[in-house]
């Protein structure tokens, strides 16, 4: 028997006596291990992309005026969704308003400034509902003990770097010179543009006094518009981030960690003699979060200012949209296993055997 791809060719199984056709799957077991015919593939994938299908120009003419006329209504739908989101936003102002006192509890006993009763601290737990009241009798004595035995800690300490650490969408834009500074932030708030005003939302990170710089609070305010593009109205899909800007950090003298101080040598051309010059450089630090980069009114940027500008604006809305409201279920590491489940394992395990 015979079986296989070789050289370049997909070759039948010989029985004596009768020829069997491979099977489907085997057919494309071997079309996928042939470099030749991946190559082809992509050539021909490569030259469909963007390519019209050759069935709108086949269409007589009076239907392709309705099929205009599908199109007008469709750019119609789209100035309306514009407004949908507008109307969302009015939303999301409100509910804002009706949020913000249980933050501001929540930020309060993050940094001691109040201590919750027994009761707004009670908590069951799932598998608590499983211990014998012998069992949890003894998980109390232990936990007292061991709080006899610790300094009694003010509110939850680095809570919010801890968040951080926890998000791998921020904990990769976290230097290890960043969390000092961070064990000093106490709150993070969303605050929405006032009625009536272009939509945009900022993020005010509250810090207490520290070493670092005099700021107590630093924003980022993001620039949006539900608008469809009069060039590309179907392109819409919900508010855009047209822009953000930041602000700046008063830092205390010799603290500014978005610099730094490197040395290197110089050779005169003509005398061949060497000198040592000291040159300040940026470095990588969270708080370049507080300095993107300027959208020029022409909106053309290179690609590494869109890149830097697509993270940006990822972070942010993140911080809007999951942190904050969330916040105590990124410190516990709960609210990581819900955004995993999110997600489905994609691709299976390649059977590369191929059997008759």
């Amino acid at each position: 028997m015979v079986s296989g791809a070789m050289n370049g060719c997909l070759c039948l199984m010989v029985v004596p006596g009768f020829v069997r056709l491979p099977s489907a799957r085997q057919l494309t077991v071997q079309m996928m291990q042939n470099p030749q015919i991946l190559a082809a593939l992509q050539e021909r994938l490569d030259g469909l992309v963007g390519s019209p299908s050759g069935y709108m120009e086949s269409l007589p003419k009076v239907v392709k005026r309705r099929v205009n006329a599908l199109k007008n209504l469709q750019v119609k739908c789209a100035h309306i969704e514009a407004k949908f989101y507008e109307e969302v936003h009015e939303l999301e102002r409100k509910y804002a308003a009706l949020y913000q006192p249980l933050f501001d509890k929540r930020s309060d006993i993050v940094k001691a400034a109040y201590e919750p009763t027994e009761e707004e601290c009670e908590w069951k737990a799932d598998e608590e509902e499983e211990l014998t009241e012998e069992m949890k009798e003894k998980a109390k004595v232990e936990e007292e003990k061991k709080d006899e035995e610790k300094e009694d800690p003010k509110g939850v300490p680095e809570f919010w770097l801890t968040v951080f650490k926890n998000v791998d969408l921020l904990s990769d834009m976290l230097q290890e010179h960043d969390e000092p500074i961070l064990k000093h932030l106490q709150d993070i708030k969303v605050k929405f543009s006032d009625p009536g005003q272009p939509m945009s939302f900022s993020l005010e990170f509250n810090f207490e006094p520290n070493e670092f710089f005099t700021n107590t609070l630093l924003t980022k305010t993001y620039k949006m518009r539900s608008e469809p593009d009069e060039n590309d109205p179907f392109s819409f899909d919900g508010p855009e981030i047209m822009g953000c800007t930041g602000c700046t950090i008063d830092w205390t003298k010799g603290k500014n960690i978005t610099l730094k101080t490197i040395k290197k040598k110089q050779k005169h051309k003509g005398r061949g003699t060497v000198r040592t010059v000291t040159k300040t450089v940026p470095n990588d630090s969270f708080f370049n979060f507080f300095t993107p980069p300027d959208v020029p009114e022409s909106g053309d940027l290179d690609e590494d200012s869109e890149a830097v500008l697509a993270a940006d604006f990822e972070i942010g809305h993140f911080i809007r949209e999951r942190i904050v409201p969330r916040a105590v279920l990124y410190f516990t590491g709960e609210a990581i296993e819900d955004d995993d489940d999110d997600y489905d394992e994609e691709g299976e395990e390649a059977d590369d055997e191929v059997r008759p």
